[in-house]
């Protein structure tokens, strides 16, 4: 069940290693010019010293621990840091805690080379455990690796801040944690690798404790997968969001995914691409949660949790699973033409909004499902708090109960007939992304395009308010807020759509969070963290209020609360009855797990140095509101008096003269915060006349 995945992942504590075993006495071999090692001799550990090298191993085998327990192996047999230009060749290596670690470098290249049989723990149980086993890069750009192998060991291959590097015919399989995973990592082409068996279980076991095949995180984006054997993993590809930050804009096409222990696919992010994949014979085919605006096109996903095969987890009725299916999560502005799913024990697709509350707090919604098989499962298509849905073309056949079932909270539904050769149109939209309160907003979808000529008919829906039929739509927002804009465009019974994420801010004037346009960086601001060091500046390119918002990055951080405290301007601001502090934050935490002991806690300092605090009795950045809240704006209302979920502590105060806003995080990487938009509300400040 991934939510048991997920939070077993956090909460695992890590195991201790065991002492090392013995390691052959051989020399560090430092390496500073061209090299060609001696097939017939055994070597220690290679330190590459210069760049514009060549190293042909020639086959020759770098030997750590002769024998042991590979959990206990210790060292790297290749180590690089520094230096680029330098390709490596034709070595093999065994028995280190890696084969090969190379950092802030570029232009590498790495072919033929054999890093299998080196740190490998099978037994481990959830959690992190280093980044240890094949070929581990940390700030590694535009480079190569080819035709290599790392089998038997905890990760194949780990790329960390390593961005347009590319990975073609590697073999990275029967790894114990996962065949390739990227952190931080962007724009790296990886095609036709076998990433396969990478899964940890023991014997009756459910889960595999988030062993894959692809494991992408922590801002990875605009990726490419291309023809991939991610086939008998844990899972085969898995999009995770530990920390809420979410990786956007990959594209994986052609790779076979199938006979996973889980799901032959799991994803919790917007924004990425599935085209012509195989996700066949696992517990799910497809499972997708908190995944906004994914489009999935032409794959495959049959015969998935069948009782002859994997079928964990069961979470549609009468144990039910499906090829397809959204759940646990929002799935706003999806998009799924011509998959093939047949033969699952469930539903063929799933559209499924939230179960765990008696008014959903979100839909399945705005959808677009045209030219699907559903044929030979239980359901075709389920349905279960769904809202704005365009169904067209779908062929059904065999399914055992419905083809398309409505389990109940289903609005909006639309099912057209597509005229013979019809083409889906263009759909676009103009309009705001933010507006103040109050403020309206004419959002135009004149633009759209009808391919065939056919009339043009615009859908529009905000949240859950539908709207008429018409090109333009106007609307106005009395509150603040963050809104979901929806627009179908349907012609010759075929649709597209697309989106407005709209933020409706404030009507107040900014305390710290504005400047005059000539104003070069941001003053008044102070940390309260002795461990940590902030720099402050203004950031006139992300930005939500007026023409800047406050950057904060703690680097480097402690680990503990730091606390951003801006010092008011002129006479204090005098409290009244149902004040609030009023705030946009959005803030980076690379961190995993991401954050702890609530956040944010607003601080309130009056002129003689009294303190209160204010506490959510949740933590609205580790669970925000809304899931574009990860990657966007997060709106925090504060009563000064506490209540509406917050606690209130400290001393009584009748004035303000300074605002803190302060966040905590399990560990201590470099956090990124940006603040906007933030006032008092009530009370009054006193003229200075």
């Amino acid at each position: 069940m991934p939510r048991v995945k997920l939070l077993s992942a956090i909460i695992a504590p890590l195991l201790l290693l065991a002492p090392a075993a013995a390691a052959a006495e051989r020399p560090v071999l430092e390496i500073s010019s061209d090299t060609v090692l001696d097939p017939d001799k055994p070597y220690g550990a290679i330190v590459v010293k210069a760049s514009g090298i060549t190293i042909d191993g020639r086959g020759a085998l770098l030997v750590g621990a002769e024998a042991g327990d590979p959990k206990t192996f210790t060292g790297t047999a290749v180590r690089a840091e520094g230096v680029s230009g330098v390709t490596l060749k034709n070595v093999r290596a065994r028995g280190f805690e890696r084969g090969l670690h190379v950092s802030q470098a570029e232009g590498w290249t790495v072919e033929g080379c054999d890093f299998s049989d080196n740190f490998h723990d099978p037994r481990f149980g959830w959690g992190e455990n280093g980044r240890r086993g094949g070929i581990l890069l940390e700030q590694v750009g535009h480079s190569t690796l080819k035709g290599n192998r790392a089998n038997r060991v905890w990760d194949g291959c780990v790329l960390v801040n390593s961005s347009d590097n590319d990975l073609v015919g590697n073999n990275f399989s029967h790894a114990s944690n996962t065949c390739l995973s990227l952190w931080t990592s962007c724009r790296n082409p990886i095609r036709d690798n076998t990433l396969s068996h990478g899964i940890r279980i023991d014997p009756g076991e459910v889960h595999a404790r988030d062993s894959t095949g692809i494991l992408i995180e922590s801002g990875s984006d605009d990726n490419r997968f291309t023809g991939n054997d991610c086939t008998h993993g844990g899972d085969g590809i898995f999009i995770r969001v530990l920390n809420g930050w979410v990786s956007t804009g990959n594209v994986f096409e052609g790779n076979d995914c199938s006979h996973a222990n889980n799901n032959c696919i799991e994803a919790w992010a917007p924004r990425n691409r599935w085209i012509r994949n195989k996700a066949n014979g696992g517990s799910y085919g497809f499972w997708l949660g908190a995944s906004d605006q994914n489009e999935l096109v032409e794959n495959e996903a049959c015969g998935n949790g069948r009782p002859d095969g994997p079928h964990n987890s069961p979470h549609l009725p009468d144990g039910g699973h499906a090829g397809i299916v959204f759940m646990f999560g929002p799935s706003s502005h999806t998009v799924l033409r011509g998959n093939i799913c047949r033969d699952n024990h469930g539903a063929g697709i799933a559209a499924i909004g939230d179960l765990d509350q008696a008014g959903p707090g979100w839909k399945a919604f705005h959808w677009i499902a045209e030219a699907n098989v559903l044929e030979g499962n239980r359901w075709g298509i389920y349905l279960h708090h769904a809202d704005m849905l365009d169904l067209a073309g779908n062929r059904f056949a065999g399914n055992a109960v419905a083809d398309i079932h409505d389990a109940g909270d289903v609005r909006g539904l639309r099912i057209h007939t597509p005229a013979a050769g019809a083409r889906a149109p263009e759909a676009v939209v103009a309009g705001p992304t933010s507006l103040r309160a109050g403020q309206p907003g004419r959002f135009d979808a004149g633009a759209s395009r009808s391919p065939s000529g056919a009339a043009l008919a615009c859908r529009w829906q905000i949240d859950d308010a539908p709207f008429p039929d018409a090109a333009i739509l106007e609307a106005s927002f009395p509150a603040p807020g963050f809104h979901r804009v929806a627009l179908t465009v349907t012609a010759a019974g075929r649709s597209s759509l697309t989106w407005r994420d709209l933020y409706v801010v404030d009507d107040a004037p900014e305390v710290g969070t504005e400047w005059p346009a000539d104003t070069a960086e941001a003053v008044g601001w102070s940390a309260e963290d002795p461990g940590s060091t902030v720099a402050f500046s203004i950031d006139r390119t992300m930005r939500l209020v007026g023409a800047g918002a406050l950057r904060a990055v703690v680097d480097p951080y402690s680990g503990g609360r730091v606390t951003l405290l801006h010092d008011l301007q002129g006479e204090p601001h005098r409290l009244g009855g149902g004040d609030r502090v009023v705030a946009w934050l959005a803030a980076r935490n690379p961190n995993v797990p991401a954050w702890q002991d609530g956040n944010p806690v607003i601080t309130l300092v009056d002129g003689r140095g009294r303190t209160a605090h204010l506490r959510p009795q949740r933590d609205l950045l580790a669970a925000p509101a809304s899931t574009e809240s990860r990657e966007g704006w997060l709106r925090v209302e504060v009563p000064i008096a506490g209540g509406d979920g917050w606690l209130r502590s400290g001393e009584a105060i009748e004035e303000v003269t300074r605002i803190g806003v302060g966040f905590d995080s399990w560990g201590a990487p470099a956090l990124d915060i940006r603040i906007d938009g933030l006032h008092l509300s009530g009370g009054h400040r006193p003229s200075r006349d």
